[in-house]
C-alpha cells in the first residue's frame, strides 16, 4: 500500500546536513554567554528546537532550567538569561519587561537575545525605546529548514501565510531567498528554476541576487536537484481548501500535526501517546498516503498477521522460544503498540467524520469542483451555517464556492458582528468575493423561471449550472484537466498532476511572469528527475501525498520546501479575528 519508488527513481539528498548545521550554530551561539544560563523558549520554537537540540544537548552546553516565553514575571535566580525567541514586537516588550524589573529591583544580570530565523531592525527599535538596548546583546540563529522527512522541509513560518497575503507583509522574502540559497550551496545549483506569483518572483529575484554575489560557490558543482517550481499559495487556495482524504492528511485535521508529531490523547490505546509523522519507518510510512477508505481494512488484516505471528509460540521447544524471545518478541511488541495507536486513530477519524456527514460534504465539493448542482450545494452550506456546526468549516465551504463560481452567491445573512473583519480579511486575501447583481442566485434563477414551465421544475438546477457565470477557475481546470477522478486523493492529485503546464501559464491579471532559467551546467539524467516543489504560504499533507504519487508513476522523486505544512482550517484561522 506504501508507494514503492521504481528502480531507477533517483536518490534522495541527505537532508541531515541542515539539522547538523543548525545545531552547531545554535551551540556556537550559546557559547557566546559562558558559564550556566537559563533559556527563555518562545512556544512556537519549542518543537522544532526539540528536533534539532534536545535538552541533554543543551544541558552540555551549560543550559541550567528552560523557561517558556509566557506574559508573567520571570522566577530565574540565573545571572544570565538568554531568549530564543521569533522577532516578535510582544517578544521584545517582555525581554524588555525583565530587564527594567530587574533595573528597579537593583539587580544586575547578563541578557542575550537570539531571534530566528532572523533579526528585524523593528524589534531593535522596540528594546532602545523601552530602554534596555544597551543592556542586551542580539543574535540570530538562521535556522530556516527544518527536515520533517526525507523528502519534506519547513521553514516552520506559519505566520508567512497571513504576513503575505492578507497584509503584504515581505519581511520573510529574505528568509525564503537565504533558505534557497543555502540549499544551492550544499546540494549544487538549481539547472531549471520556474515560478508562478507575485511573492515567488520577488523571492526568486533576491535569491539570484545572493547567488551572483556568492558566484564561486557553487560553480562547477554537480548539480543534485534538476527542477525547482516555485508556487505562492493563492495561485491555487482549491487544492488547499478542500477536504484531506489521505490518511496523513486526515490525522493532520483531526489531531493537528506539528513538526512530524501528533498527539492522540485517549485515542492512542486509552494513554496519552505519540506518533511521529516524518522520518518515520514500518506502519505509518505503509498507509500515510493512502485513501482512508483502504486504511482501517489494511490495519485490521496487519492485527490478523501480527496474532499468527504470536500464535507461532504455541508448539516451541525451549531453543525455539529462547530465538523467539531474543530477535523476534521485541519488534512484535513495537510494530503491535504501533498498529494500535493507528487503529484508535482511525476510530477517533471515523466518529469526528460521522458526526459532519463527511460522505455528504465530500459530494458537495465534488459538486463545486465540477460546477454542477450548485443550487444543491448552495443549500448543504445553508443549513450548514444555520446549524452552527462549525464557524471554521462553514467559512471553509463559503470560500471554496466563492472561488469556484467566481463570486460567493449566498443570500445575505447577518452572521454576527464578530465575524465582519474576518470576512473584511477573508476578501483582501481574494479567499471570498462576492458575485456581481446579475450573476446572484436569485437573479440567474429568475433568468432560468422564464424559460421553464412548472412541470419542468426539476431541471432548473441543469439551466442554472449552464447560464451561471463561468469563473477562472471553472476555465482553468477544464483546460488543465484539473479535477480528474483519482483513486488515491480526488482533486488534489488532479489540480497538481498538471503542474509543469500549470507553471507555464500567467494567473489571470496577477501580473507575474514566470521565472524559467535554464544554467548552462548540463545536469545528469538522474538529477532532472528530482524535482523540488517550493511552497509559499504553506501545502497540505494531500498536495505532499498527491506529487508523490504522480513521482512514483512517472519516475520523478519529488522534494517539498514549505513555509509551513498547512490545512484548511489553518488557512481560516490565520484569517480568523475571532478568538477559539
Amino acid at each position: 500500500m506504501a508507494f514503492p519508488h521504481r528502480p531507477d527513481a533517483p536518490e534522495l539528498p541527505d537532508f541531515s546536513m541542515l539539522k547538523r548545521l543548525a545545531r552547531d550554530q545554535l551551540i556556537y551561539l550559546l557559547e557566546q554567554l559562558p558559564g550556566k544560563k537559563d533559556l527563555f523558549i518562545e512556544a512556537d520554537l519549542m518543537s522544532p528546537l526539540d528536533r534539532i537540540a534536545n535538552v541533554s544537548i543543551l544541558k552540555q552546553h551549560e543550559v541550567d532550567k528552560l523557561y517558556k516565553v509566557e506574559n508573567k514575571p520571570a522566577v530565574s535566580s540565573s545571572e544570565q538569561l538568554c531568549f530564543l525567541v521569533r522577532p516578535r514586537i510582544k517578544n521584545m516588550r517582555y525581554v524588555a519587561s525583565l530587564v527594567n524589573a530587574d533595573k528597579l529591583a537593583g539587580r544586575t544580570r547578563k541578557y542575550k537575545v537570539i531571534f530566528s530565523p532572523q533579526k528585524f531592525h523593528a524589534c531593535e527599535m522596540v528594546l532602545e525605546e523601552e530602554g534596555v538596548y544597551g543592556d542586551v546583546s542580539c543574535d540570530e540563529w538562521a535556522f530556516s529548514l527544518l527536515p520533517l522527512d526525507v523528502d519534506l522541509l519547513s521553514m516552520e513560518l506559519p505566520e508567512f501565510f497571513r504576513d503575505y497575503f492578507l497584509e503584504g507583509d515581505q519581511r520573510w522574502i529574505n528568509t525564503v531567498a537565504q533558505a534557497l540559497h543555502l540549499l544551492s550551496t550544499l546540494y549544487g545549483p538549481f539547472p531549471n528554476c520556474y515560478g508562478i506569483g507575485r511573492c515567488t518572483k520577488m523571492s526568486y529575484e533576491l535569491w539570484r541576487k545572493l547567488e551572483e554575489e556568492e558566484d564561486g560557490e557553487t560553480k562547477g558543482r554537480r548539480p543534485e536537484i534538476g527542477h525547482v517550481f516555485l508556487l505562492d499559495r493563492d495561485v491555487d487556495f482549491v487544492t488547499a481548501l478542500c477536504s484531506q482524504v489521505v490518511y496523513e492528511g486526515l490525522v493532520d485535521d483531526t489531531f493537528r500535526v506539528k513538526c512530524g508529531k501528533w498527539h492522540l490523547g485517549e485515542a492512542g490505546g486509552g494513554a496519552r501517546s505519540s506518533a511521529p509523522g516524518g522520518l518515520s519507518q514500518g506502519v505509518f510510512n505503509e498507509i500515510r498516503n493512502e485513501h482512508f477508505s483502504n486504511v482501517f481494512g489494511f490495519l485490521s488484516q496487519k492485527a490478523r498477521n501480527l496474532q499468527a505471528q504470536y500464535d507461532r509460540r504455541r508448539g516451541m521447544d525451549i531453543k525455539q522460544m529462547k530465538n523467539f524471545v531474543s530477535q523476534e518478541l521485541k519488534g512484535l511488541k513495537q510494530e503491535h503498540r504501533l498498529l494500535s495507536v493507528h487503529i484508535g486513530a482511525c476510530e477517533s477519524i471515523m466518529k469526528k467524520k460521522t458526526k459532519q456527514d463527511f460522505q455528504e460534504l465530500i459530494k458537495t465539493e465534488h459538486a463545486l469542483l465540477e460546477g454542477f448542482n450548485i443550487r444543491e450545494s448552495t443549500s448543504y452550506i445553508e443549513e450548514h451555517i444555520d446549524r452552527q456546526v462549525s464557524p471554521i468549516e462553514s467559512l471553509r465551504l463559503m470560500c471554496l464556492l466563492s472561488i469556484t463560481e467566481n463570486g460567493e452567491p449566498l443570500q445575505p445573512k447577518t452572521y454576527g458582528p464578530e465575524h465582519l473583519l474576518t470576512f473584511s480579511n477573508l476578501r483582501r486575501a481574494g479567499l471570498l468575493t462576492e458575485q456581481a447583481p446579475g450573476d446572484t442566485l436569485t437573479a440567474v434563477e429568475s433568468k432560468v423561471s422564464k424559460l421553464v414551465t412548472d412541470k419542468a421544475a426539476g431541471k432548473i438546477t441543469d439551466a442554472f449550472s449552464s447560464l451561471a457565470k463561468r469563473s477562472n477557475f471553472r476555465a482553468i481546470s477544464k483546460k488543465l484537466n484539473l479535477v480528474r477522478r483519482f483513486r488515491m486523493d480526488g482533486e488534489a492529485v488532479g489540480v497538481l498532476g498538471a503542474l509543469p503546464r500549470a507553471c507555464r501559464h500567467r494567473r489571470a491579471g496577477s501580473g507575474s511572469t514566470p521565472a524559467d532559467v535554464t544554467k548552462e551546467d548540463k545536469a545528469s539524467s538522474e538529477s532532472l528527475r528530482l524535482i523540488m516543489v517550493v511552497f509559499l504560504g504553506g501545502c497540505t499533507f494531500s498536495e505532499i501525498s498527491a506529487l508523490r504519487f504522480l513521482g512514483r508513476e512517472k519516475g520523478y522523486r519529488f522534494i517539498f520546501l514549505t513555509t509551513a505544512v498547512t490545512n484548511s482550517a489553518r488557512l481560516m484561522e490565520a484569517m480568523s479575528e475571532v478568538k477559539a
